[in-house]
């Protein structure tokens, strides 16, 4: 390697700036590029939405107001009627 240093061809403060700059962007892109594979591959599997009985809907309707208390009762009437068994 002596030669290198030999013939001038020395590396000035410009050049150092630019392999430091781009040094710099290089591992920011390679740890973006990282950071997203990791996001990517932690994100949660598509499921079914789960099925609350009719009576679970209905209360958070209620809770929400959506429906007075009337309505709630009568509806709920209802579910139980069809939940037990016809003689």
């Amino acid at each position: 390697m002596g030669w290198f240093y030999g013939n001038g061809a020395h590396m000035t403060g410009w050049g150092w700036a630019a392999m430091t700059i781009s040094s710099v962007l290089l591992l920011a892109l390679l740890g973006t590029i990282l950071l997203l594979l990791v996001r990517l591959g932690s994100r949660p599997v598509d499921r079914p939405a789960e099925r609350r009985a009719p009576e679970q809907l209905l209360g958070e309707r209620f809770a929400r107001g959506e429906i007075d208390e009337d309505e709630y009762r009568r509806r709920l009437d209802v579910l139980a009627e069809r939940r037990t068994p016809a003689p």
